[in-house]
Parts: structure tokens; C-alpha cells; sequence
């Protein structure tokens, strides 16, 4: 990846939807040029995918939260496999320190998240938990 690169995928970072003829304007080279990158950067795996970012207040009752998860063993495999089966989880990142894992949740309601954290706690696998609630986006 060189510099056009990272340009490239911090434009399409901040609107997805910007067309190629655009974000070639603005790179100052071809729409040819964008349009390779883009497929090349898809064929790589380095974008994974194209989302869609909602107001926030769009989806004000939903439940946030980040746990951190330490694991026993040698069982991180088993863990995450467990963990991207959850709908709850919408992301998992490996980490330093105290604790092995820190997964993102997602959850319509408390009662969701409540169970979501049931759940997840039962993985075998999993010897300790620590969950904090995401409030607000500053």
C-alpha cells in the first residue's frame, strides 16, 4: 500500500458512497486509477466491505458496550470461533495486558445485552469478564 492508498481508503472511509469520478478529482488521477485501486484493495482483502453509518439518535435505544475477556489456556481459537457466532458480537480484537480479547457489542435493548453477556460468559474457555456500557460518542 502506498500513500495514493491510504488517501484513497480515508476518503472512502468517510463517505463510502463517493463515486469514482470524485474521489479521482480529489486524488487528482484517473477515475481508471481509483477504480483499479478500489478492485485491487477489495481482491487483497484490505477493504473487506461497504457499510452504511445511521444518525445516532436513529438508533438511540441501542445498547453498546466493549467487554474485555481473558481466556484460559491455550483455548483463544476456540473463544473467538465461539464468539463470532454471537450476533450480539460485532467485533473481536485480540489485545495485550491483562486481558486476551476485547469484543464489541451490539444489542437492540438492556434485556438483549443482559442476555448477550449470559451467553457469551458460558463460552468454555472464557475465565473472566469486564464489560462497560458505551454512553455517548463524543
Amino acid at each position: 500500500m502506498d500513500e495514493l492508498d491510504r488517501k484513497l481508503l480515508a476518503l472512502l472511509r468517510a463517505d463510502s458512497r463517493t463515486p469514482a469520478a470524485a474521489l479521482a478529482a480529489q486524488l487528482k488521477v484517473s477515475r481508471g486509477t481509483v477504480q483499479n485501486r478500489i478492485a485491487r484493495l477489495l481482491a487483497q482483502g484490505v477493504i473487506q466491505a461497504f457499510t452504511v453509518r445511521t444518525r445516532p439518535e436513529l438508533e438511540a435505544q441501542r445498547v453498546r458496550a466493549v467487554m474485555s475477556i481473558a481466556i484460559e489456556g491455550e483455548r483463544s481459537a476456540a473463544v473467538i470461533r465461539k464468539l463470532k457466532g454471537f450476533p450480539a458480537v460485532e467485533r473481536i480484537y485480540t489485545t495485550n495486558g491483562r486481558w486476551d480479547l476485547i469484543a464489541e457489542l451490539d444489542v437492540a435493548d438492556l434485556a438483549a445485552f443482559s442476555g448477550a453477556l449470559d451467553d457469551i460468559r458460558t463460552v468454555e474457555g472464557i475465565a473472566s469478564t469486564e464489560t462497560s456500557l458505551l454512553l455517548a460518542s463524543v
